[in-house]
């Protein structure tokens, strides 16, 4: 059994129509869409940074906040509140 298939897929034929829709929008919007994809990838690399030292830094986390479940906050003795 045989399925039909176009000559492209779909995906090819309304991506260049979707690119064409966002750049319009955008420049009826006055966005700078250079300023925007710095910012964009500037707070992929700063979460991709937090996530690796959050992973390289897991055992002294899990150590810090065990001590602190069992002893408490160190100068907890000095709040006044």
């Amino acid at each position: 059994m045989e399925t039909s298939r176009s000559s492209s897929p779909p995906s090819k034929n309304r991506q260049p129509e979707l690119e064409k829709q966002s750049l319009n929008k955008s420049r009826e919007m006055k966005i700078r869409l250079s300023r925007e994809a710095e910012t964009g990838i500037m707070k992929a690399i700063a979460e991709k940074r937090a996530a690796i030292w959050q992973k390289e830094n897991e055992k002294a986390i899990e150590s810090s906040n065990a001590y602190v479940e069992k002893h408490g906050l160190p100068p907890e003795k000095y709040r006044m509140f």
